[in-house]
């Protein structure tokens, strides 16, 4: 009876790892062959300043053009199952100003899709959604996304401010939303990203969201109080997830698909946790960036893991910065090199120990798990998270042993299974 007992409590554990649930919850909304879907052409025009409430209907397909700002403390809401076309010659992008919100609530048998209005789509084919906040952040004064909008007029400098200090505050729902084909380069200074929220604050709702092919960030947070749940980020270029200047952050049952022959120059990993950009623009009188991830998957999808590997197709899983905190556990990284760098400017104290934790992890086919950056002996480190009390544990399996049906592009499941058993948690 007590071995019996005691594998039963093995495999609950095991069963906890990564993305949970009874069901497959990617079902029905995500799309993983999204160059195969023809969307129509647009009915109708979105284009300049929104400055009253505005309703998108099913019925119709949406051209945004230009740089879309909705203003006045208009909202925005958008029926399940529209689509809104990115125009690629005007570089479209949409912005929630602060005070604005935007209701886009789509349904896990009808979502609202922003896509590329070309018909050969590629990543950074148009900008993105930017939800600009009054949650605080850590630079001094308020922040600003002035630099994505290549043609900005002077009036409209206002509408990308962020910050505050209101932590509550509300830009909206995001919920049922697939983004595509996002991450516009601005010459001279970098890609959009699929989604940007900044100095966006605790009521706003962000659950199942999915980014793919875009040529920045997926998800890119600038300071604010969030929680993101089943969120998805399929094949970017540059990182999945990006938190930054004083952002709060729960990440909690959400995935992020990695392919070693999409990548950018700028760095291309899962998650990067850093608190500045420049020390000179960061007020260290206020809080670092923290964020706390639990039941997450991590993947990298490489037909042939050691040779990409050995060609340096494929790094680091996960990036953390000075003055950044981590609280990562039950979660799955599967098949990076290593799975975590810490920033070599990150000192190895109780302090930071304290602050960056992994626990509950599963690490599979990681050509190292916790490392220094540029540094070649990180035998300490590695027994630091190696040690009993913190319920690691490592493995070597293909994709295929390791997950029900990674390879399945039209149904996949990414969830754990270890000896055929269903990775779930009712919670």
């Amino acid at each position: 009876m007590c071995l019996i007992l005691f594998a039963l409590m093995t495999i609950s554990g095991q069963q906890e790892k990564g993305m949970v649930g009874i069901n497959n919850w990617l079902n029905n909304w995500t799309e993983f062959n999204t160059h195969k879907i023809d969307y129509g052409e647009a009915t109708q025009i979105i284009a300049g300043n929104i400055t009253s409430n505005i309703f998108l209907e099913k019925k119709h397909v949406y051209l945004l053009m230009g740089s879309v700002f909705v203003t006045n403390n208009a909202v925005m809401t958008i029926e399940p199952g529209t689509v809104i076309i990115g125009d690629y010659d005007s570089k479209a992008s949409l912005t929630i100003t602060r005070g604005a919100r935007l209701i886009a609530e789509g349904e896990a048998t009808d979502p609202i899709v922003f896509t590329s209005n070309r018909g050969l789509k590629r990543a950074g084919d148009w900008g993105g959604v930017i939800m600009l906040g009054d949650a605080p952040s850590n630079q001094f004064g308020e922040g600003s996304v002035a630099s994505y909008y290549p043609d900005l007029k002077p009036l409209d400098y206002i509408f990308t401010n962020f910050g505050g200090t209101d932590s509550t505050s509300n830009s909206g729902i995001l919920k049922y939303v697939r983004i595509e084909y996002a991450g516009k380069n601005i010459k001279g200074f970098g890609h959009f990203n699929g989604l940007m929220l900044a100095g966006v604050g605790n009521q706003t709702v962000l659950e199942n969201i999915m980014i793919s092919h875009s040529a920045g960030n997926s998800f890119e947070l600038l300071g604010g109080e969030v929680f993101l749940e089943k969120v998805v980020s399929f094949k970017t270029h540059e990182n999945d997830f990006e938190f930054n200047h004083g952002a709060q952050a729960h990440l909690y049952n959400s995935l992020a698909v990695r392919s070693p022959y999409v990548s950018s120059s700028d760095g291309s990993r899962c998650l990067l946790v850093k608190s500045f950009d420049k020390k000179n623009t960061n007020d260290f009188s206020k809080n670092g960036t923290s964020v706390i991830a639990q039941n997450i998957t991590f993947i990298n999808t490489s037909n042939n893991l050691k040779s990409d590997m050995e060609s340096g197709l494929i790094n680091e899983a996960i990036l953390v910065g000075e003055y950044a905190a981590l609280d990562m556990s039950k979660s799955v990284l599967s098949g990076f090199s290593p799975a975590v760098l810490l920033d070599e400017n990150v000192e190895l104290n109780q302090d930071n120990l304290e602050k960056i934790q992994f626990t509950s992890m599963y690490f599979n086919n990681c050509n190292g798990n916790i490392f220094t950056e540029n540094n070649s002996n990180n035998d300490d480190l590695e027994n630091w998270y190696g040690n009993q009390v913190f319920f690691n544990v490592y493995s070597k399996g293909d994709n295929i042993e390791t997950f029900i049906a990674s390879d399945n592009l039209k149904r996949p499941d990414f969830r754990l299974q270890i000896n055929k058993i269903l990775a779930s948690n009712d919670d």
